[in-house]
Formats: structure tokens, sequence, C-alpha cells
């Protein structure tokens, strides 16, 4: 398939954010480009990520919504990885009229797989409780992975709409990737230049005259990761979509946060506790089941048992052990030297069903539960908490981001008493919090990414994180690299020069 422009004179391009605007989550956004002057098509046009707005009613409301395009006219969905806020709704838009093409690197479609299936699991039986229709249906998800191609990291691909891109690897979970996009003139040669990344820097493609370079970053990683690669540079870049979950805010250091870790593990099994952990199916878990190998390896940490009760978590589990060439070259060594899965905690066990699941409540302490959701607003650790919160002998520990809204960002803001199920849930148990387990960049590192494009940048937009996230990180985008950025609102449209 080929549809390069051959004109010299650069096309019409604009985006317009249709969600992940003043929000943490719900990424959606639409690139379009007039393709008028050559093609018998008007626009050609391309979205990247369509995710869903998590953690509130509000939320519910608006992934209920018409998408505010016409579904069927989009050419192109570009996914950047397999979290919900950016896969969430892949399957409505297909039910609404979608059959364009679908790309990502193969490990984020293997890793949708399990993600969607377990949410169109979890739509039916809440349409069946609350007696309305489901969001979307297995025939959805089923017609979506039709649509899907994948591409590896680094390959040159013509999407049409004299549009080229690249995948770089954002280094944020298994698969993610930001997206490169080259308009304009001739695009394909351009990027002959891209090679693999070998243990160093991906070489930057010369732009040539009238050819434009747009990224879409998705989320950013907290490089360097426990075991996953860094983020690649975006040298070149003239305009950029970016995240800002933590805009405003920097993490402890990695050394700190696995110091903490040890100590609560360390306090749970000395005062003979249990330790409750909501902790991401996807990336989290993974991240903590690698720390604690690690730390019981070193004899940094006793010996206790280790209970997944989180039948996705082991699945995303098992797909990060088939892709252990995206591991860091760290990762590598410890499998070259011998440790066959990084993951194996010993004392670990997999909690398998609901049954399972209620018995561990029981087990004798100190113990260790970790389930999902990482935000407490579902999943199997809703129980726990219902269970262990009033109980004094307990510690819930958060490792990831709360969203506004949401049962952790109350327990992190430390209310007395909490609702689950409808019950008054005293909190008596002991709440910790360890933000360095995050897997987005934080303030000092976002500016540093941007830093490695500012000669090049027109403009930056300032996405994907809560408000004062977003005007923050924009103002000092600004203040400390000259660069312009903004932060859109929902549904605003940016024409591109």
């Amino acid at each position: 398939m080929s549809s390069i422009h051959t004109s010299s004179v650069s096309p019409h391009m604009s985006i317009t954010f249709c969600g992940g605007t003043g929000s943490v989550t719900g990424a959606n956004f639409l690139f379009e480009i007039d393709t008028s002057a050559y093609s018998k098509n008007k626009s050609f046009k391309i979205l990247v990520d369509c995710g869903l707005e998590q953690g509130s009613e509000a939320a519910e409301k608006f992934n209920q919504q018409p998408f505010s395009y016409i579904p069927a006219s989009i050419d192109v969905l570009l996914v950047t990885h397999a979290h919900a806020d950016h896969i969430g709704r892949i399957p409505k838009l297909v039910k609404d009229g979608f059959r364009g093409r679908i790309y990502s690197t193969p490990a984020t479609r293997d890793l949708a797989e399990v993600m969607l299936a377990d949410a169109v699991h979890l739509l039916t039986e809440e349409s069946g409780h609350l007696h309305k229709p489901a969001l979307y249906e297995e025939t959805d998800v089923q017609t979506a992975f039709s649509l899907w191609h994948t591409i590896p990291y680094y390959t040159p691909t013509d999407i049409g709409g004299c549009v080229s891109m690249i995948a770089k690897d954002s280094g944020h979970i298994l698969g993610a990737a930001m997206y490169e996009l080259h308009v304009g003139t001739n695009v394909c040669p351009t990027l002959g230049a891209f090679t693999p990344k070998t243990g160093g820097t991906v070489p930057t493609a010369q732009k040539k005259y009238g050819e434009t370079v747009i990224v879409f970053t998705g989320d950013l990683g907290n490089s360097p990761a426990l075991f996953l690669r860094d983020t690649d540079s975006i040298a070149g870049a003239d305009y950029l979509v970016m995240e800002s979950v933590y805009g405003d805010r920097n993490h402890e250091s990695k050394e700190k946060r696995r110091a903490e870790l040890a100590a609560v593990i360390t306090d749970t099994a000395r005062r003979n506790r249990t330790l409750i952990i909501p902790a991401f199916s996807l990336e989290r878990t993974q991240d903590i089941l690698f720390e604690m190998n690690e730390l019981e390896r070193a004899g940094k940490i006793p010996s206790i048992p280790i209970y997944i009760d989180s039948p996705l978590a082991q699945k995303v589990t098992d797909i990060y052990r088939r892709y252990s060439d995206s591991y860091n070259d760290r990762a590598k060594k410890l499998l070259a030297a011998g440790d066959k899965d990084i993951f194996a905690v010993p004392k670990l066990t997999r909690i398998e069903n609901n049954r399972e699941s209620e018995r561990v409540d029981s087990f004798p302490n100190p113990k260790i539960i970790m389930a999902g959701s990482g935000m407490s607003v579902g999943g199997r650790i809703i129980r726990h908490e219902q269970h262990f919160l009033p109980d004094r002998n307990t510690t819930l520990l958060l490792v990831g981001y709360q969203a506004l809204g949401t049962l952790g960002r109350a327990l992190e803001e430390g209310v007395p008493e909490v609702t689950i199920a409808g019950e008054r849930v005293p909190v008596r148990a002991e709440i910790k919090t360890i933000l360095g387990y995050s897997s987005h960049k934080d303030s000092d590192h976002l500016v540093e990414f941007v830093s490695g494009a500012a000669s090049t940048l027109k403009k930056v937009f300032v996405a994907m994180g809560e408000p004062k996230s977003e005007l923050f990180l924009a103002q000092r985008i600004h203040d400390y690299l000259g660069v312009n950025a903004v932060v859109p609102k929902l549904g605003d449209t940016s024409t591109l020069s």
C-alpha cells in the first residue's frame, strides 16, 4: 500500500483533543490531514488511542456517550499501549462503525487481548446487575482484533495519507510505543536511516523540505525501569502531544522506594501482620514481583507467603515472560546468569478462583495479598479491603497513582471511613504510600525528555494529567526550555503549520 504525497506543498494538518485532557485517563486524539490536493478523498484521519475515562460516575457517563467524530470515517487507529485508559473503548469504536486499520507493537496486541477479554467479562456482569446494555460485547472485541496489525519497534511503515510512522519505545510498560509520524513529501525514504536500538540511541531520520514530524507519546516510562528498556529520544520532532500525570511533582529515588518496600515487608513479618497491595494487573504487579524477587535473593526481606489474587495479572505476567527480548541489559544478565524467571518470588501462590480468594483472608499471618485494581475501583481487592480495612493489624500499601474520585485516592488522603458495596467501612488499617513505583516519568524527567527536541519543537501539547499537573508542566517547559507549550481543553482543535 502506498499513497505518498509528491507535492512540494505540505498538507493542512490538525489535532483534535477528543479525550485525555484535564484527566489522566481517556486518551483519544484525532490527527487529520487534508489530502484533497492529491487524492480523491478529502482527508485522512488517524486516531491515537481510544481509552476509557476512569475513576468517577462522570467517567462512566462519558464512556457511554457517542464519539465526537464519526467512527466509520477513521482510517487508522494507533494504539500506544494496553492500559484500559488507552484501549478500553476500542470495541465501542468498532461497535459504532469503525472498520479501519489498527496498529500496535506485537506485545501490545497480546496484552490487549487479555485486557479486553477481562473488560468485556466485567462489562457483561455489570450490565446484568444494572439491567442496562453493556458498553460493548464479545463480538465487538473479536472484530477489533480482525482489524489489528502489528509492527515491531523502529520499522518504517507507510500508513497512507502521505504519512509514514515509526514506533519508538516509550519505556512505560511492555510493548508501549510513541508514534513518530512523518507527514509530507516522499515520506518513506526519509525513514531509511532508522535501525533497531542496540544499547544506544535510535538514529533520527533527516527531515526533507516540507516534511513535518509529529510525536504522540502515549505514557512515558519512569526510566531507568526495573527490567524494561529506557525511553527513546524524539530529537527532530516539530510537534509533540505528551502526557503529564506527574507533571507537577517528582518521585522519590529508586533506592528510597526499594528501601521503603523492604521496610514495609520486614515490618509485616516482624509484627505478624497482613499486607494488602492494590496493584494494576499490567506492569505494577510485575514490577513489585521483580523487586521482591531481587530483595529476597539479596537477603533484604524475610520469606513470607505472597498471594497473587488476580487471574488477569497472572495472564499478563505470562506474556511478560514471553517477551524477554524487550528486557533491559540488567534483566537479560539475570536470565543469562541462571535466573529462569525474574518474577518467581519464593512462597508465591497464584489464586485461581473466588472460593480460594475468600479463603486467603483467613490464612495465617504474616502474609501479603496483591490484587487488582490499582486504584481500588473494582476487582478482588475491593473484597479484601472491605474485610481488612477495619483491622488494626493490617497495612494497606499504595504503589501507584490514585485518580480523583477513586477509593484509592480517598484512602491515600486518609479518610476515616469509606463505603464499599453499600457498606460503611471504618479505616483502622495503617495506610502507606510509595510513589516511586509509578511507571510514569516525574516532572523533572518529563522536562528532560522534551529538552532532547527543544531546538526543533514548534509546539508541545500537554495532556493526560490532572489540570494542575498539565498547567505546571506546560509552564516549566516554557520557562526552562523556551518552547511553546499549551494545555488543550476537551474538544479543542489545533491547526499545525
